[in-house]
């Protein structure tokens, strides 16, 4: 009986103690299953970032802006250059004057030589490597070059393009990118001692750095230290938001680890130098110390001295805070710390870091809008949209090269300001509303060398030069009588034109009837002096003599777009067109009468240096060069005794032809004219259209006499022509010859083209007087 019982309860025990077995097992497999599920997860996680940070490290690594430079300066004997040109193109490429010029970025003058050291550059033929030169110059010629290490002759040289501006990415990030033997040792010896001593050591978090900051941090009851590895800091970077919280912490560590896995610590380096924030201009943020020594020093990064490496390397800590621009004291101790640093680990003696300590931080003033020259760079940008895809100017590193002159830009700059100042209080109540726009392309090719759109040219906002389009009043003259000397069988410049009053149809039937500018009528005068005095009724009878539709033609022959109706008014410049269409159509008479339109873009490179694009000279459309040469002898003519004659006054050695332009009411106050190199268009008036009380003569004949005064061109040649002759004619007596034997009071020496000259001799009597007062005074009442 009692063993009976001892043995139930012994069966009663032992099912729970297999309970508890049971449950411990099945508690061990679910620890062991978590743990194994947590491992698969992690090592998932882990795969996943790995696929990440390969992704992006190995693709494309940053969405890189395209660059826009301006046009090469090309050094040969020969060349018409002086000494002060070549030393302005030098500063604006931020060329530092030295005792020597004997490395890249500087140069010396010394009487008529000027000693240089180019920078390297890859243009779209290839590589150009750095040369060192000795630049001869005499009488504003380049008479020899001659290197500077072999003593040997140089035929032809360029010095690098000067970059103007640059079209970012959507997300505003801006960087040069460098490889890492570009950077100066002395910035990666910096950046290691400031930021990571441990950095070739560690394998992407430094425990023994985690633990010195917090000590630190705690010490000092707030954060005075970090503990991220240049590592860490490039994962958050280049891959992270910037929020503090555990799990992106720990993102953080471990994608820094799997990077220190994967790649070596070059490559590492390599990539920080590149993506490291270090400033910020507007909407646009600035990554990298490629372009940070750009931004700040307007110099490239191998050249910057140990005081300037320091202080961008002190701004990787904190950009905003350390701006030099805005904080330049909390900088510069910024910069200090970093030099104590390079002292502390051996990178600088004590001599070197209290001369580098000695500088002061010299960096250059920011830029507006990030371009010094916004109106140019915004023509680039319309031009290139006809043929690429807005994100790929965006985002593919692209290099653009440009026709733009960045002396003459600078001289048209200055100009503008300083003549629409001059001439702005004519302007009445409204004077500081007065606006101007200029163009100046190079008369052979079309290209544009500078342009400006807006009275203050450094403003980045509306680009009038190409986005105003006005009424081009008299500037369309040139044109009506370029279509009648076309036919020299029946249309000379001593042909003679009613100026009578007149009454016509317009297209929907309306009477019009044209008026001089002083009201006033001659009864007849000859093409010429209706020309240069811009008269406006004999001008329309021509043009309605001819036919309105041989106008449309010449204007269509040198590059207009538009089909205007052809309507009489035309002849006065009844049509709207911005300065560069202007300039366009003045292209075509400056050359001589080829068409080319202009330009501003010469080659699209990609970045791996292949053109993808080149732009050379385009012929449109021809009108014959004799009919040319009679007409730049009269436009010629204009600047002396016409309606330009201020020009004349102010430039008196200069053969330089041109066209004043004046709207109804004096809303548009125009000129446009050449040399025998630039083609200049001046444009002044009110953006709402209001009068300014200026005519072409008296507002714009000035400023483009003030820009092409700064210009280094010459004179057009005098109109010299195997089918030209020239003859005295006799403008009182219906254009006849004046012959030796007869002594007239208004004679003038006109050209001839194809054996056009009258044949009647004019019978003068009395003593000749060419210069009489009644005869200028009757010209020089007109101001269009």
């Amino acid at each position: 009986m009692p063993r009976s019982s001892r043995s139930r309860s012994s069966r009663k025990r032992r099912p729970a103690g297999g309970r508890l077995r049971r449950v411990l097992r099945a508690g061990t497999w679910t620890l062991l299953g978590l743990l194994l599920a947590g491992a698969g997860v992690g090592v998932l996680y882990v795969q996943n970032l790995d696929r990440e940070i390969r992704a992006q490290f190995e693709g494309q690594r940053w969405a890189l802006p395209a660059r826009v430079y301006a046009r090469p300066l090309e050094l040969y004997p020969g060349r018409r250059l002086d000494r002060e040109r070549l030393v302005t193109e030098l500063e604006a490429l931020n060329y530092q004057r030295s005792g020597k010029g004997a490395r890249a970025g500087e140069y010396e003058v010394n009487d008529g030589t000027v000693a240089l050291t180019t920078r390297p550059f890859t243009f779209g033929d290839g590589p150009e490597p750095a040369r060192s030169v000795r630049v001869q110059m005499d009488r504003g010629h380049v008479r020899s070059i001659t290197d500077r290490d072999t003593g040997a002759a140089v035929d032809l040289m360029r010095v690098e393009p000067l970059l103007i501006g640059s079209i970012y990415p959507t997300h505003g990030e801006d960087r040069v990118v460098v490889d890492l033997d570009e950077v100066p040792p002395a910035l990666i010896g910096a950046l290691i001692a400031i930021e990571d001593r441990r950095f070739m050591s560690h394998r992407g978090v430094d425990p023994a750095g985690i633990a010195r900051a917090a000590w630190a941090n705690l010490r000092a009851g707030r954060t005075v230290q970090g503990g991220s590895t240049l590592t860490q800091q490039l994962v958050k970077n280049f891959y992270l938001t910037r929020e503090q919280t555990l799990s992106r912490k720990l993102n953080e560590a471990v994608m820094a680890l799997i990077l220190e896995h994967r790649y070596s610590k070059e490559a590492i380096l390599e990539a920080y130098v590149n993506e490291v924030f270090l400033g910020q201009a507007g909407e646009r943020a600035i990554h990298g110390f490629g372009q940070a020594a750009r931004f700040y020093y307007q110099r490239p990064l191998n050249e910057l001295r140990l005081d300037q490496l320091a202080l961008l390397v002190g701004l990787a800590r904190g950009a905003s805070y350390y701006d030099p621009r805005r904080h330049p004291e909390r900088a510069r101790a910024r910069r200090d710390r970093v030099l104590n640093a390079m002292h502390e680990t051996g990178l600088a003696d004590a001599d070197t870091v209290a001369t580098a300590r000695g500088m002061p931080l010299d960096v250059s003033p920011a830029m507006p809008g990030g371009s010094r020259f916004p109106a140019f760079l915004d023509l680039v940008r319309r031009e290139l949209r006809a043929e690429y895809a807005d994100e790929d100017l965006r985002s593919d590193g692209l290099r653009i090269f440009t026709s733009l002159d960045p002396v003459i830009q600078l001289a048209v700059e200055e100009r503008v300001r300083e003549e629409v100042a001059a001439v702005a209080p004519r302007a009445g109540e409204h004077a500081e509303e007065l606006q101007a726009a200029a163009v100046v392309t190079d008369a052979r090719s079309g290209e544009v060398l500078a342009l400006v759109g807006d009275r203050n040219p450094a403003y980045p906002g509306f680009n009038r030069a190409v986005e105003a389009r006005r009424q081009i009043g008299s500037l369309v003259k040139p044109f009506v009588y370029l279509a009648a000397l076309t036919n020299p069988r029946r249309y000379t410049l001593a042909s003679l034109l009613e100026d009578r009053p007149v009454t016509l149809q317009l297209a929907h039937g309306e009477p019009w009837t044209p008026r001089n500018f002083d009201r006033e009528h001659r009864g007849e005068v000859t093409a010429w002096e209706a020309l240069v005095q811009s008269y406006n009724v004999p001008t329309v009878r021509l043009a309605d003599r001819i036919g309105v539709s041989q106008l449309v033609d010449i204007l269509q022959t040198f590059g207009l777009q538009a089909t205007p109706a052809p309507n009489p008014s035309l002849a006065l410049g009844a049509l709207e067109l911005s300065p560069l269409q202007v300039a366009g159509l003045y292209q075509g008479l400056a050359s001589g009468g080829y068409a080319t339109g202009t330009r501003a873009i010469r080659d699209v490179l990609d970045a791996d240096d292949e053109v993808l694009s080149h732009y050379g000279l385009e012929l449109r459309g021809a009108v014959p060069d004799g009919a040319v040469r009679l007409l730049g002898e009269a436009l010629h003519d204009v600047t002396v005794d016409g309606t330009g004659r201020a020009i004349g006054q102010r430039l008196p050695q200069r053969r330089l032809a041109g066209k004043t332009g004046t709207t109804n009411d004096f809303r548009d106050a125009w000129f446009a004219g050449y040399d025998d190199r630039h083609v200049g268009v001046v444009w002044l008036g009110m953006d709402d259209n209001r009068a300014t009380g200026l005519t072409g003569g008296s507002g714009a004949a000035p400023v483009w006499a003030g820009i092409m005064g700064e210009l280094p061109g010459g004179s057009i040649e005098e109109g010299r022509h195997p089918s030209i002759e020239y003859h005295e004619i006799d403008l009182d007596s219906a254009a006849r010859i004046v012959d030796e034997d007869h002594a007239c009071e208004r004679v003038r020496r006109l050209p001839f083209w194809q054996n056009s000259a009258p044949e009647a001799v004019a019978e003068c009597e009395g003593e000749a007087d060419g210069d009489a007062a009644g005869w200028f005074g009757r010209m020089f009442r007109n101001q269009d």
